[in-house]
Formats: C-alpha cells, sequence, structure tokens
C-alpha cells in the first residue's frame, strides 16, 4: 500500500472481525475490527502514514472503513475499533470521516468501544485525557489497549475515563505457569474490579490459558482457541465450539452455565483469631488498604469478620485506642457471613436476601467442606457479575417468542456430542412464510411466530431433554432425546396453523445423531440444510429424516410425490 496516495488508498484495505466472548455465559459480547493491508502490516501502514504526516488521516480511515465494511453483516453486536492514542488526542474535527460512517451505518457512538492503543507518551496525558473525555462525551466507550506493554503509564490508567482494559497478548501466551505473570494479572484484575472496569484477555490459544484466565477473575476473552478473525461468515456462535484435541478427538470448552460463587473468589486478608484491636489497626492502615479481616481458629476456619470502616470508626473515636487498643479484635467484629466455594451465584443473593443482610457490603467468606477459610467475596460484586449475565441472556432472546438464539442450542448439541450422547436436531420453518406476510400481513405473520413459539415452550416444559431456539424469522432449532422427537413432531405437524383464516404449513427436518456420529454443531447445521430443502419439496406439513454419512431420506409425513407418506422412504 502507498501512504502518499492519501485516504483513497484504504479502499484497498480488508477487515476481519474476531469476537469477544463472556465466559459467564458463553456467548458473543462483541466483535473487534482488523485491518487486514494488502501487503505487510498495520504498524507498517501507520509508520508510513506517520512519516507522511497523515498517521491520524489514516488511522482514522481505518476506523470508518472498518464502521462500513461491518454493516454489511449487521450483526447488531458492539462493535470495537481500534486507534491510536494520537487519534484519540487530535482535535475533534479530525474524527468526522469515523462520526459519518456510523451515521451512513446506523450506528451509534455508544454502540462502539474504541481501543485506544500505543504509543500513549508522544500523545500527552493531559491531550490524551482531553480527547478521551471528548469521545466519552460523544457516547464512545473506551478501552486501553495492550495492558502490561508498551508505555501506558500509571496516571493515565487512573485518571483517563476508560470503560475496559485488554491485556497485551504477550502477558497470556507465559500463563499458566508463570507465576509472576500471573500475580500481575490478578493484580490487574484486583484493580478493574475496585475501577469498575472490565478486564479482557487477548490471544487465548489453550484451554489451560483459558482456565488460567477464569481461576484470576477475567470474565471476558478472545483468541484463536475460540474463533480466529474472519473476513466473511462472522462467526456469532457460543464459546463452546468442539474443538480439537492434540490427539484429533474433539471436546468441548467447559463454559459455566451461570456463574458460580467461586467465579468472584479474591485473597481473604487474615489474621489468627485471637488477634487484638491494635493488631486489626496496624493491618488495616497498610497500603494496600483491605475491606475487611478475617479471624481464623488453628484450623483456618473463621471465627469472625471485621468491616474496615466500622472498625475505624470505632477506634479512632473519642477514647477509642484507650477502650480497645489491646483487647481482643473479636469484640469489635461481626459473626462472619459464611457460603461454600460450589454454591452459585444466585444462592447467595438468595441467601442475602433471606437473612435481610443490612452489611451487604461485607466480605463474605467462601469456605471449603471441612470450613476453611478460601478467600471473600463482595456482594456488590456478584450482583454485577448476575446483572451482566442476566443482560447477555436477556439481549439474545427473541423479542417475538422470548426463546434464546442459536447460541443455546449449539452449546446444548456441542456438549451432547463431546459425551458421545445419541440426539435428535430438528429445524422447524414454516412454508411459504413470504406469502404470509405479503397476503395478510406482517401482524399476522407475527402471531403465528408468537404461537409456533409458545407451543415449543410449552413441549420443552414437558420434555425434559430438549432444547429449543428461535433461530430468527420463521426459523427454530430444536434438540430432544431420540424417544422425544415422535412427541414433537406429532404436536407440531397434527396441529392446523393458520393466520388470519389463512391454512399454514410447517416443514420438520430432523437429523439422527447416533453416539459418534457427527463431531460438532457446525457440522449438525451443514447436513441439516439440504434436509431442510427436501422437507420443503414435500407438500402439506412434512417431517423428513436424515442420518450423518448416509444419503437416504425418509419422508415420514407429507405428500412425496403425489401420495400421502407416513413412514415411506426415498433415496
Amino acid at each position: 500500500m502507498v501512504v502518499s496516495n492519501g485516504i483513497e488508498s484504504l479502499q484497498t484495505v480488508r477487515f476481519a472481525f474476531q469476537p469477544l466472548y463472556s465466559l459467564h455465559t458463553g456467548g458473543v459480547v462483541a466483535l473487534e475490527a482488523l485491518a487486514r493491508p494488502q501487503s505487510g502490516e498495520v504498524p507498517e501502514l501507520l509508520t508510513g502514514a506517520l512519516r507522511a504526516g497523515k498517521l491520524v488521516e489514516v488511522d482514522v480511515g481505518l476506523a470508518a472503513r472498518a464502521v462500513e465494511e461491518e454493516a454489511r453483516h449487521n450483526t447488531l453486536l458492539p462493535l470495537h475499533l481500534n486507534l491510536t492514542a494520537a487519534s484519540a488526542a487530535a482535535a475533534p474535527g479530525d474524527l468526522g470521516p469515523l462520526l459519518d460512517a456510523l451515521s451512513r451505518s446506523g450506528r451509534r457512538p455508544r454502540e462502539v468501544v474504541l481501543e485506544i492503543g500505543p504509543p500513549f507518551r508522544p500523545a500527552g496525558t493531559h491531550n490524551l485525557v482531553s480527547g478521551l473525555r471528548r469521545l466519552a462525551e460523544l457516547g464512545f466507550r473506551i478501552a486501553f489497549d495492550g495492558l502490561g506493554s508498551g508505555d501506558l503509564a500509571l496516571d493515565l490508567l487512573t485518571c483517563a475515563p476508560v470503560d475496559m482494559l485488554k491485556l497485551d497478548r504477550g502477558l497470556l501466551g507465559r500463563l499458566p505457569g508463570d507465576q509472576a505473570t500471573a500475580a500481575a494479572i490478578e493484580a490487574m484484575a484486583h484493580f478493574a474490579s475496585r475501577a469498575d472496569l472490565r478486564l479482557v484477555a487477548t490471544g487465548v490459544e489453550t484451554r489451560e490459558q483459558l482456565e488460567a484466565a477464569r481461576r484470576l477473575g477475567i470474565r471476558i476473552a478472545q483468541g484463536k482457541l475460540f474463533a480466529p478473525a474472519r473476513h466473511s461468515d462472522i462467526w456469532t456462535g457460543t464459546l463452546s465450539p468442539a474443538m480439537p484435541d492434540p490427539d484429533g478427538q474433539s471436546s468441548v470448552l467447559p463454559v459455566p452455565a451461570a456463574p458460580k460463587v467461586a467465579d468472584f473468589l479474591r485473597p481473604a486478608t487474615t489474621l489468627d483469631a485471637e488477634a487484638t484491636c491494635d493488631e486489626v489497626r496496624e493491618v488495616l492502615a497498610a497500603g494496600d488498604a483491605p475491606t475487611g479481616i478475617v479471624g481464623l481458629d488453628s484450623e483456618g476456619r473463621p471465627s469472625w469478620s471485621i468491616d474496615r470502616s466500622r472498625f475505624l470508626l470505632a477506634v479512632t473515636g473519642r477514647y477509642g485506642h484507650a477502650l480497645h487498643a489491646k483487647r481482643p479484635a473479636a469484640r469489635l467484629a461481626d459473626h462472619p457471613h459464611t457460603i461454600h466455594a460450589d454454591a452459585g451465584a444466585l444462592e447467595l443473593l438468595d441467601l442475602v436476601n433471606d437473612a435481610d443482610w443490612g452489611r451487604t457490603g461485607d466480605d463474605v467468606v467462601v469456605v471449603d467442606d471441612d470450613g476453611r477459610c478460601l478467600g471473600v467475596v463482595l456482594v456488590t460484586e456478584i450482583v454485577r457479575g448476575v446483572a451482566e449475565t442476566k443482560i447477555e441472556e436477556a439481549a439474545a432472546l427473541s423479542p417475538l417468542t422470548r426463546l434464546p438464539g442459536s447460541d443455546t442450542i449449539a452449546r446444548d448439541v456441542d456438549r451432547r456430542l463431546a459425551v458421545r450422547e445419541a440426539l435428535v436436531v430438528a429445524w422447524l420453518d414454516v412454508d411459504s412464510f413470504k406469502t404470509i406476510n405479503d397476503t395478510v400481513g406482517f401482524a399476522a405473520g407475527d402471531d403465528l411466530i408468537r404461537e409456533l413459539g409458545r407451543t415449543l415452550t410449552d413441549l420443552s416444559a414437558e420434555l425434559p431433554r430438549m432444547t429449543v431456539s428461535h433461530v430468527g424469522g420463521d426459523d427454530f432449532l430444536i434438540a430432544c432425546d431420540m424417544d422425544e422427537i415422535a412427541t414433537v413432531a406429532a404436536t407440531l405437524l397434527d396441529t392446523s396453523w393458520s393466520a388470519e383464516g389463512m391454512p399454514v404449513t410447517v416443514s420438520l427436518a430432523t437429523l439422527v445423531c447416533a453416539s459418534g456420529a457427527v463431531g460438532s454443531y457446525r457440522e449438525v447445521s451443514r447436513l441439516l440444510a439440504p434436509l431442510k430443502q427436501r422437507a420443503k419439496d414435500v407438500s402439506g406439513s412434512s417431517w423428513v429424516l436424515g442420518r450423518p454419512g448416509s444419503d437416504r431420506v425418509e419422508v415420514l409425513r407429507g405428500l412425496a410425490n403425489g401420495q400421502l407418506a407416513t413412514h415411506r422412504s426415498a433415496s
């Protein structure tokens, strides 16, 4: 690429998109746009632009091109765009091309995260903070990229209006074996939690790195382990696609269905249960300023819990030191709130609600099977984590049917396939749905979809192994056990569907997946596509059945070749 050609040369740049995943839900929470020049790398392109005096122009132009490219895919996910610190500190008018591109694509700034990358020092802390505040006022969310590498200063980190921090991929590359790196990341996770920021792990390439990131408190991740950056067919599936092991076997990345108390665990500050108030005061006055202290007995079990604020009010008040200094700390302590490490986050919130705690800001002590202290969690952090999970889950629900999207079915199918469980995956589709909308109107079409959704919801309540997703429009996906599919098919095909009195038929394509017959949800979806078309070719409400590795298709319901088929085979 020739930078001297100006902004027009940017039209030759292609873009790949890589998803960011929530480690709470396994769902995609955003996409990052990554520039791919025809020749060379982005740093070379920006270095050439800097020499030509066009760094900000080229940098902002790349971001604008990324917006235009993503608009073709219309994912509706938050979009991450990369900008240099120099561009973030530039004059407001220099961002015009980006704002124009957002306007043309229908994107709002609040749907965009600007990832500000190095070098930071040449931009100047004052200019950069002022520029970031202008961007935040426009509605953009701000992230600092490359945390742990480069020249990101602590004073900038603490005073800039950022919402997210992205760890440099080099740090994750040293996990899980490097204890110093693990300690540094844990400190960053603690800082992010206290500052109400979101910490992102980048460059995750192995399951060991993923598990290490989880243990260190990271909630969002991206990397080749989940999905590589793609130029087209943007991957917006779940975090748990079948991944090949080194020996060629497939396995599923373990994604928790819901956050656990242990996901929010932080180290506890502890003292011997016989400690004095003076000893507690010395610890609370230390530089790391813990929120509280747990008193442990000789077996490591919690005997009492002290809240920092209440304790200091007691000992620093009039006569406080004289009254308490040499006395046991237990006299100013509370009975510890404890919960088992395996408990769910929602279980803790239920416990808080049932107990009518007035001390929801206190540390809650997490214990093992023997009652020994493993660490502490804060109720406020768990509330925030659960809220994020619920928001992500709600965002994935269809507004018409309140059924989840394809992420749910993909996760369930991959989980069953990983343990070599036999199942049936079905694709339900309304015949000639466009004709319905064109004839009796969109409202009638929506009513029909809602009715189908209610029927499937009721079925899933009756059939314990059935999972349903509304994947868009008039398409639904179903996963169930072998002995459940007959009930599903009978309910769907024996119902007389209609829209404003207009008779409606449906097509049901099913793939019977015997143990070990198929490897992943992606493969299942590929095999279902021709079966769906075969079902659409059968007149009336139809049901066709196929099996991986076989061209044989059984037409179980519908008019095949002018004949009513109930258990008829066709090749």
